[in-house]
């Protein structure tokens, strides 16, 4: 065996050949079967021997004859390679073994019992054993050794359970010495199956510590390296592509006020130590995929304390080709006074800087061409999608910014800029996206040679959500005149309509069914109230009929009109109702919820001509959630929000912005009023709700409802669904009082009167205000009640309620109106108690309210 040499490692010992100290793997044969063939023979020697010569005779001759087959058997199967005599060959070596003889890992393998069974001369070398009785299993080998006492333990126990395992174990001095310098060894057990026996455990061992000594000194350059950029006289950072700061250096973190031992890595964002819209601005740096680009920026960083630093970066960030972003390397030197910066051109700089990049105002110059050039942070972040798209050296044309069909005019202005024209008139144009952004540019000329080839300064605001506001504002103000025109057209009709179905009533009162007239004055009462429903509608429309909001469970009043809904679509629209999980109470008017309803499944149904489906949702709407929407006009809050939504025809956007006004109908003529939507928008509104829709030509259409959530108090005399017991209807309506009744429509006023005195009342007319204190005074204050109109020329309803509460506190009043009762309840005073009769009325409902009034 080579001597050993203590200062060499496995690395250097060379590839040669050298003999195993321990190999009891080849060891052939069986002592067992040898032994007892050599009995065998003994025995039939013993046995021939006792016989007679004739007749042992056959019996030798045959054994030998079957020695003497098995012989030349043996003789020709060794000569065709099919038996091998001795256990090595190719010069005493196999290929695999010869494998392990030069390996410069020491390996031995041992048996399940710990017993060796191999081990290679580098085996020999680490743990210093010249001889093969000198050579110990790994377990032994490191047993002395406190540091190595645990990694052997569990070692070991891996290869108990035929697993592998590796470890790396520091030891105070090399193997087989008592002293010397510590060195590092990895270990490696690994399960070797064996046939007919159980598995052998392969052991190997190398000397690392070489490998631990590089490793050191690379950790050592790289902190001394990370140190000088620690304490480098510049500030660094890195982003990743997602903008998270992965690495800052000690220098920036003291400008910024960070404490980098509490630093934690992609907590802090760019947008958290750049003020404004400095991002934007270096985001525009990005060149185009397999290009890497530097970009100086003057910018102002944003301080933990909320302070500013003007800064100037120096931003390269590489893009591979496939368009990946890679972490971005910043360099931050600081223009704050006091760093070295004391010419007043540098300071003036600086200060242009900042304002150039805190600017509210998108800023940009432009060459004769219209490419882009300077810009500042406003600018990167309104366009950026824009301009970042270029892969040229410049940044594209100014004109790829809005919308193809106005980029001419944008070009104008910038070539009358170039021509040295001052005046420009200002110019909003839409952007080229699908977002229907816009915004407003102006532009200015740069003198000449001002220098970088610029010929214009743009300057551009955003005007997007002004335009909305613009378009929300002059809608309402559109729906606001139409309600007022429609609730002015309605009033008066309700007075005409008051009046025909009055008097209707008065002449059935005279006729009887049998009489040829009776069911003329029918047919006169039924279409006066067919115009009563209309009327309704005009009012609902202008928010201003009468409601009487109940606490409702949206999902209990769906349930109910389930059937009603089935009959009005038809078989070929199929009707699905979803209902919300613990749905909100809300405060609506039933009888006009269901309308709403009821409205919006016949308009699904007319958009559905050859069938469709008709799906009805309800759902609770948390604040964050309306706000998602992004509905213009809808308040963040909790509300209950009804869907329906069809799969008819859909509508353009032209037909969508006139949907909710009066009169309007894409209907043939004779087949709808136009009012069904108009009467849907007025009562959502006059609720408190909103309304929304959605819809695409050939796919379909879907309304939002949105109702305020509703926070139940119980309240006394109400039972538990909100609603106070009804009072039974009277019986008697007739009467003795003294009843003054003041209305301003002369036939309103005659048909009034005649009904009253008609049930036994004594009636005292007045046609304004004005004149019906005249007539209480001549009638020594001797009237029990007052039935007056509210809207009445000189004095209005509510001012002669204030006027006889002078002198009768308890007076009795009646107001009657075309209007709804909120409408002039706010004028009244507070807590004031009245009775309220919507026009048109009829006899009976005249009479009845007169009497229940009178009673309670």
């Amino acid at each position: 065996m080579k001597p050993s040499n203590s200062g060499m490692t496995e690395a250097e010992v060379g590839p040669t050949v050298e003999a195993a100290l321990i190999d009891k793997s080849d060891r052939g044969g069986n002592v067992g079967l040898l032994v007892a063939l050599a009995l065998s023979l003994v025995t039939a020697a013993a046995v021939f021997a006792m016989l007679d010569r004739t007749r042992a005779e056959p019996y030798v001759l045959g054994l030998l004859g079957l020695l003497a087959v098995v012989g030349v058997f043996s003789l020709f199967a060794g000569a065709i390679g099919l038996l091998r005599f001795g256990a090595r060959t190719d010069g005493g070596q196999s290929l695999a073994r010869r494998f392990l003889d030069t390996m410069n890992d020491g390996v031995c393998v041992t048996d399940p019992e710990g017993r060796i069974v191999y081990a290679n001369a580098a085996y020999g070398r680490l743990i210093r054993a010249g001889t093969a009785s000198e050579v110990r299993t790994v377990e032994r080998v490191f047993s002395g050794d406190s540091e190595a006492v645990d990694v052997i333990f569990r070692l070991a126990q891996a290869s108990r359970d035929g697993r592998r395992a590796e470890e790396e174990v520091r030891v105070s001095h090399p193997l087989g010495r008592t002293e010397g310098q510590a060195r590092w060894y990895r270990i490696r057990v690994r399960p070797l199956p064996a046939e007919g026996t159980k598995a052998l455990n392969i052991w190997q061992i190398a000397d690392v510590t070489r490998d631990r000594d590089a490793q050191e000194d690379s950790f050592q350059a790289l902190q001394r390296a990370v140190n000088f950029l620690d304490h480098a006289p510049a500030g660094f950072f890195s982003t990743d592509a997602l903008g998270g700061i992965v690495y800052m250096n000690a220098t920036l973190a003291d400008w910024l006020g960070y404490d980098l031992a509490e630093f934690d890595v992609g907590s802090v964002k760019l947008t958290d130590i750049v003020a404004g819209d400095g991002a934007a601005l270096l985001d525009g740096v990005r060149g185009a995929p397999g290009e890497v680009r530097t970009g100086i920026v003057d910018i102002d960083l944003l301080k933990r304390n909320g302070q500013s630093l003007p800064v100037r970066l120096i931003h390269r960030v590489p893009v591979a080709a496939e368009g990946t972003v890679g972490d971005s390397r910043t360099l931050v030197i600081n223009r704050s006074p006091g760093e070295d910066i004391s010419e007043a051109l540098r300071a003036a700089e600086v200060r242009f800087a900042r304002f150039f990049n805190n600017t509210p105002i998108a800023i940009a110059g432009v060459d004769k061409e219209g490419r882009i050039g300077r810009t500042n942070a406003p600018f990167m972040k309104l366009f950026g999608s824009f301009v970042k798209a270029d892969t040229t050296a410049s940044r594209g044309r100014l004109s790829d910014v809005v919308a193809e069909k106005e980029r001419e005019s944008l070009a104008q202005a910038i070539q009358a800029a170039a021509s040295g024209q001052s005046q420009i008139p200002p110019i909003d144009l839409p952007l080229a996206d699908d977002k229907g952004r816009s915004a407003r540019f102006f532009v200015s000329p740069v003198e000449e040679g001002a220098g970088d080839g610029e010929v214009a300064v743009v300057y551009a605001l955003e005007t997007t959500e002004q335009r909305a506001l613009e378009a929300q504002f002059a809608q309402g103000q559109k729906m606001q005149a139409v309600g007022q025109l429609a609730g002015g057209v309605a009033h008066d009709f309700n007075n005409v309509l008051t009046a025909i179905i009055g008097f209707s009533d008065l002449l059935l009162a005279n006729h009887r069914p049998t009489d040829p007239s009776f069911q003329d004055i029918m047919n006169i009462k039924q279409n006066a109230n067919r115009a009563a429903g209309l009327v309704r509608q005009l009012l609902a429309f202008s928010r201003r009929q009468t409601l009487r909001p109940t606490m409702l469970t949206l999902s209990d009043v769906l349930a109910d009109l389930t059937i009603l809904l089935d009959r009005l679509l038809g078989e070929k629209v199929k009707l699905k109702v979803v209902h919300g999980r613990d749905v909100w109470p809300v405060m609506a008017d039933l009888n006009q919820f269901e309308q709403v309803i009821i409205n919006l499944a016949v308009n699904a149904r007319d958009a559905m001509p050859g069938g469709g489906k008709l799906e009805v949702r309800t759902a609770n709407v948390t604040p964050a959630q309306a706000e998602a929407y992004g509905y213009q006009g809808l308040v963040p809050a909790e509300y209950v929000m009804i869907e329906v939504q069809d799969t008819g025809t859909g509508m353009p956007p032209d037909v969508m912005e006139k949907i909710f006004e009066p009169f309007f109908s894409t209907k043939e003529v004779g087949k709808g009023t136009g009012l069904g939507l108009s009467t849907v928008y007025g009562i959502i509104k006059q609720t408190d709700g909103y309304i929304y829709v959605d819809s695409e030509v050939g796919a379909g259409t879907t309304f939002r409802i949105f109702l305020p959530r509703h926070f139940p108090v119980q309240e006394t005399g109400q039972d538990e669904g909100g609603k106070k017991p009804e009072a039974p209807p009277v019986a008697d309506l007739t009467g003795s009082a003294t009843i003054l009744l003041v209305e301003d429509e002369e036939a309103v006023r005659a048909f009034a009167a005649r009904a009253l005195q008609s049930r036994g009342y004594t009636v005292h007319e007045a046609g304004s205000g004005t004149e019906a204190l005249e007539v209480m005074e001549h009638a020594g204050g001797h009237i029990d009640l007052v039935v007056s109109d509210v809207v009445m020329p000189e004095m209005d309803g509510p001012t002669l309620l204030r006027e006889l509460r002078k002198t009768r506190p308890d007076l009795k009043i009646i107001f009657v109106s075309g209007y709804a009762e909120d409408a002039f309840k706010k004028n009244l005073p507070e807590n004031e108690q009245f009775t309220f009769l919507p026009k048109p009325f009829s006899l009976k409902q005249l009479a009845t309210t007169v009497k229940d009034t009178l009673q309670s």
